[in-house]
């Protein structure tokens, strides 16, 4: 049967909505006399019982909303055996029984519902000028089935958090294809022997170093080859590195080395020896030696001021001065003072031990000093005042743990200079430092094959498999648990995760 439509704009519509009239293109009685197989029996009909109108809604037309006013046949059904008294016809691409929607609004909503589910898929919806309440769209999530899959010949199984720390499951997925294949509650072994013994044909499970997918795999499926990923076997090792950095740590504190070459115990001789000075005395004594240096190799006023961009007063004066102290008190001379009778005591005093102005302040009142207890701080303030050497801390544990773990040629110039002292320093790092490269050797060329006793380990590092495929599922559906605000529950995560990554995988083939 052929159908004409007819687009026509009401006022009683809501919001100015487009409606389509559908008729037949056929006479009153040729569309009477049409013969449509019962949807009970598949016995053909024409014989009339009654019609009546259908008002499906469609994708929006010309970002308005579209409803199709149709009228359709109500038929007998000539089979006197069918349960079916009376059956409706349905027109091909715009009607299906009990829908108050066209195939392609609801193919829409369902794609909406997929991609953002309940809420999110709503407002979208409501945005394309399609109402519908996050209940509809998450049973018409529900409703759809899975996507079709074979047993794969390389299963890959990795655990998932629906709960951090509180709630975990498993999801498993087609290494070859990267199609997800079920998502389980639990993370046991036996909920992985149960499916496993469902869904039997795999040749090789790819699985981190968690002892319970050991033990599914090895109940559910005795003849598969278990394979160890070499991310887990990596991170493994790098948590025994660091727990063996740990123990030895100690050993290193004692031995940091700065900069300069000096050790903990000479830099502290050092400050000991020195005094603190501000970066404008030190600036002051460092131009006052290079001012009294130049002269003697025949360099004159002028010279020196313009080579050390200074005024040429500035280095008169500080020619003139015999020690840097008698620059350091600006251009202009001190003024006398109270305390300079009585500055020689105190420099006697101080050299014999006094930390501080209280003593030297009481002996200097009995001699007659009527001076603030200020001035005679201030006058020892610079001599109290040390070199605050901040040596650097030696490495930490998990410095020392990533060098190690790292690629020698990834490293740094400071790097391997400081990683190579703390190698010199601790033998037992050294010797570890060498089984970390070993293994390294053996995991980047896939070549451990003498290893023993290990089955999962020798197929890991000897196989193209790993789990790599499957550290990005579990990425996948973070990534969907989160767009839900973590509400969901596994069946409704299952269902969107199995769906996105259909649809997906569609794009990428068109």
């Amino acid at each position: 049967m052929r159908w004409s439509v007819t687009c026509f704009r009401t006022s009683a519509g809501a919001g100015g909505a487009r409606v389509f009239r559908v008729r037949s293109n056929s006479n009153s009685g040729e569309n009477r006399e049409a013969a449509v197989q019962c949807p009970g029996c598949a016995v053909v009909s024409n014989r009339v019982h009654s019609t009546y109108g259908r008002r499906p809604a469609d994708t929006p037309v010309g970002d308005r909303p579209a409803l199709i006013k149709l009228t359709v046949r109500r038929l007998y059904c000539e089979n006197m055996r069918c349960s079916r008294r009376t059956f409706a016809e349905q027109v091909d691409g715009l009607t299906v029984r009990y829908s108050r929607r066209t195939p392609a609004a609801r193919r829409f909503l369902e794609a909406v519902a997929v991609a953002l589910a309940g809420r999110a898929g709503s407002r979208l919806a409501a945005a394309l000028h399609t109402r519908v309440s996050r209940s509809t769209l998450l049973r018409a999530v529900m409703a759809l089935p899975d996507p079709a899959w074979a047993v794969p010949r390389v299963l890959g199984v990795d655990d998932f958090a629906t709960r951090r720390g509180q709630h975990y499951g498993t999801v498993l997925i087609d290494c070859e294809t990267g199609q997800p294949l079920d998502l389980l509650p639990g993370r046991d072994a036996a909920t992985l022997a149960d499916w496993l013994r469902e869904h039997p044909g795999s040749e090789s499970i790819c699985r981190d170093r968690g002892g319970s997918y050991a033990d599914g795999a090895r109940t559910g499926a005795p003849n598969a080859i278990q394979v160890a990923d070499r991310f887990h076997l990596w991170q493994n090792l790098g948590t025994a590195v660091e727990r063996s950095v740990r123990r030895h740590h100690d050993c290193l504190t004692k031995f940091a080395v700065r900069d300069d070459g000096l050790t903990n115990d000479a830099v502290a001789d050092q400050a000991d020896a020195e005094k603190e000075m501000s970066p404008i005395e030190a600036r002051i004594r460092e131009r006052h030696a290079t001012v009294h240096a130049l002269p003697a190799q025949g360099h004159g006023i002028r010279e020196i001021a313009r080579e050390l961009h200074m005024g040429g007063n500035t280095v008169r004066r500080t020619a003139r001065a015999a020690v840097p102290e008698e620059s350091l008190s600006g251009r202009r001379q001190p003024r006398p003072s109270q305390l300079d009778p009585y500055k020689p005591h105190l420099d006697k005093r101080w050299a014999v031990g006094f930390t501080n102005a209280i003593h030297p302040h009481a002996e200097l009142q009995e001699l007659g000093y009527r001076g603030s207890y200020q001035t005679i701080s201030d006058y020892l303030r610079p001599r109290r005042r040390r070199i605050r050497v901040v040596t650097p801390a030696p490495p930490g544990v998990r410095q020392i743990t990533g060098w190690m773990m790292r690629h020698p040629e990834h490293l740094g110039d400071e790097e391997r200079r400081q990683f190579t002292t703390v190698l010199a320093q601790c033998p037992e790092l050294g010797a570890l430092h060498r089984h970390v490269r070993t293994f390294a050797e053996i995991l980047t060329t896939r070549s451990g094959q003498h290893l023993k006793d290990w089955d999962a380990v020798v197929q890991g590092l000897t196989t193209c498999w790993n789990s790599g495929p499957v550290e990005g599922r579990v990425n996948h559906i973070k990534m969907i648990k989160r767009q839900m605000f973590g509400r969901a529950k596994l069946p409704l995560l299952r269902k969107r995760v199995l769906l996105t990554a259909a649809q997906g995988s569609y794009r990428r083939q068109a």
